[in-house]
């Protein structure tokens, strides 16, 4: 069973489900899921979990991303972004210096209103399966933070940029904030996520650079091991009486802790509070961790 996250590189023309859909094909595979979701035409780095390594999507969808974008002001659309229908068009009255000045104002956390046009759900329903409908629900605004902006090009009506930001930020809503500021309005024209947590544009793949390594049997070259994102987690193993209870993620008593080969030995006064356990036959199988009350260890993630 294939287990593991694979960096992907989304390319702009496929909806992030779509990758799901060819990597189960490519992979053979029908237990994965990707870890935020991007637009069919933005493009870049999209984290995809399969078989037990689905149990990472909650954290990794939590962490910060780096997108760069290119702004168009003067321009407002349905969808904030350029492929929307045109609701107004404007002249941009502000000079270069006051476009940068309102593009890095908003490097700070601000309540950022989520768009009609999102996967976020409201009542059970999807917004933009609302939108599409010509409905619009009320919204509440919810913090999201802009670590950085990086201004690379100013040619107005154009504004190139590199943004640094917290999980839930929308930034063709950032972009159109930015243009409510300045008066002029604004939408998004591109969009690519080059950042996600530890993944990196560089590292990524597409998915025919994934369909190759299948071909000639390399997959392992760019399959990350669940394990490798517990770096910090001391390993052991447990009895072979106790592999059942183990591959069952049931509680194991502290005595049937085995540390392994490089691995330091645990003292009862100082046991870690948590471990990665593996099977007897060296397969990464959870994270448990260390219940001092009962002294036992718990599963926390199970990924067998």
């Amino acid at each position: 069973m294939i287990s593991g996250v694979i960096n992907v590189y989304k390319e702009k023309g496929i909806t992030s489900f779509g990758v799901i859909a060819r990597l189960r094909g490519i992979l053979g595979v029908r237990r994965m899921g990707h870890t935020g979701t991007l637009d069919p035409d933005a493009c870049g780095v999209l984290p995809v979990c399969i078989g037990g390594a689905t149990k990472l999507a909650g954290i990794l969808t939590g962490e910060d991303k780096t997108y760069r974008t290119r702004m168009h002001l003067g321009i407002t659309t349905d969808t904030q972004d350029i492929g929307g229908k045109v609701l107004s068009e404007k002249p941009v009255e502000s000079s270069a210096e006051e476009v940068r000045r309102a593009v890095l104002s908003f490097a700070r956390v601000y309540d950022q209103l989520p768009p009609m046009y999102s996967a976020l759900k409201v009542n059970g329903q999807k917004l933009c399966d609302l939108a599409r409908k010509g409905k619009t629900v009320e919204r509440k605004a919810r913090p999201v933070t802009i670590y950085s902006i990086e201004i690379e090009k100013l040619e107005l009506p154009l504004v190139s940029m590199t943004i640094s930001c917290s999980r839930g930020t929308y930034i063709r809503t950032l972009c159109q904030d930015i243009g409510d500021l300045l008066g002029c309005g604004a939408c998004m024209e591109s969009l690519e996520r080059t950042r996600t947590g530890p993944f990196i544009k560089e590292e990524s793949h597409t998915l025919s650079q994934i369909e190759q390594s299948v071909r000639d049997g390399k997959l392992g070259d760019i399959l990350i091991p669940a394990d490798s994102f517990f770096p910090d987690v001391p390993r052991a193993g447990v009895p072979e009486e106790d592999q059942v209870l183990l591959r069952n993620g049931n509680p194991l008593p502290v005595r049937d802790i085995l540390p392994l080969p490089g691995e330091n030995g645990y003292e009862q006064d100082s046991l870690p509070d948590e471990i990665r356990l593996y099977t007897a036959q060296g397969q990464f199988a959870a994270v448990y961790t260390y219940k001092k009350d009962k002294g036992l260890y718990w599963p926390e993630k199970m990924f067998i």
